[in-house]
């Protein structure tokens, strides 16, 4: 059956696999596959290029969840906003290509400039530069890429943008544990790593893939952020746990991490991030922007002690 739908396709197969005359030559065996064998042995593959330091910025920090729909973007925006708000030099690069929103959340207008070093000049939103692919392309454009051209954009993006001075430089990670991630940590000297997750079961299978693979590069993670932990009702102020429980905070001691702090479900975080202004800025003496501010100096604090599982003790820049 298979031979008569492909017709030739598939007699061009046979031929290729078994040719005529026995073994020796083709894909099924016989010394010439052999001697390909011997060469690939023989030839061990390249390295990778070690990971470099971005100029001019004291700590690359990752915000990672390998779930999408988490609120990751949203605690990265914030997080810069309230680093900033404690006196730090704060950039933010959106390392979603396909679905950037970091633009959006942070109120940038118009399209980064490039310098006379042919390098980006981030664009500022709410004393933060940023960077992000929303502010590149058209936001109804997609970016129909494949996984080379992505990880030349990011490269680009990382190292191809005039960034300093910074203390902090957050890296909102896309979804997932593939090819931008494995760039980032192979060509970039990072700091750590801040994993976002909701109480939810489901979430919390992703994310505890993320801790994984963020150990297997040997990333330090400073710890975990509970996301949407809680809804409290603002007309009798019932609390409700929508998406269950203390599930982050039980992964987090499973692992041997810091609950950096748990957010709440909040309408008015939803809707500042839509605006283009934070919550932290929105409403800076509220509960949410509070909550902000201690995750931030528990990043700080970790950054500075040198992560939580161990490795190099990255040096944050003196505040401003």
């Amino acid at each position: 059956m298979v031979a008569a739908a492909l017709g030739p396709a598939w007699r061009g197969l046979r031929r290729l696999a078994w040719p005529p005359g026995g073994a020796g030559r083709g894909l099924a065996g016989g010394p010439a596959r052999e001697a390909a064998r011997e060469r690939l042995r023989r030839t061990p593959p390249k390295p990778p290029p070690p990971p470099r330091a971005v100029p001019g910025v004291g700590a690359v920090v990752l915000v990672a969840s390998g779930k999408g729909g988490v609120g990751k973007s949203t605690t990265a925006a914030n997080l810069a906003v309230a680093l900033a708000a404690l006196g730090r030099r704060v950039g933010l690069l959106d390392a979603d290509v396909f679905g950037p929103s970091v633009d959006r959340m942070m109120g940038l207008a118009g399209a980064p400039t490039v310098s006379a070093e042919k390098k980006f000049v981030p664009l500022e939103g709410h004393g933060v530069r940023c960077l992000s692919m929303g502010s590149l392309v058209a936001r109804d454009k997609a970016a129909v890429w494949r996984g080379p051209m992505v990880t030349k954009a990011l490269n680009d993006l990382l190292h191809g943008t005039a960034w300093a001075p910074l203390d902090v430089l957050l890296v909102d990670l896309p979804p997932g544990t593939g090819d931008v991630q494995l760039t980032i940590t192979q060509r970039a000297v990072v700091a750590g790593a801040v994993v976002v997750s909701t109480p939810q079961d489901i979430a919390l299978l992703d994310v505890r893939r993320s801790i994984q693979m963020l150990e297997l590069v040997k990333c330090n993670i400073l710890g975990v952020v509970e996301n949407m932990a809680v809804h409290v009702c603002p007309r009798c102020g019932h609390h409700e746990h929508v998406f269950g429980s203390g599930g982050a905070a039980a992964t987090a001691r499973e692992r041997g991490l810091d609950l950096l702090g748990r957010l709440p479900l909040d309408r008015a975080i939803m809707q500042r991030a839509e605006e283009g202004v934070p919550i932290v800025v929105a409403e800076p003496e509220g509960e949410a922007a509070a909550e902000y501010g201690k995750i931030a100096r528990a990043v700080l604090q970790q950054l500075e002690e040198g992560g939580a599982a161990g490795g190099g003790r990255p040096r944050v820049l003196p505040g401003r």
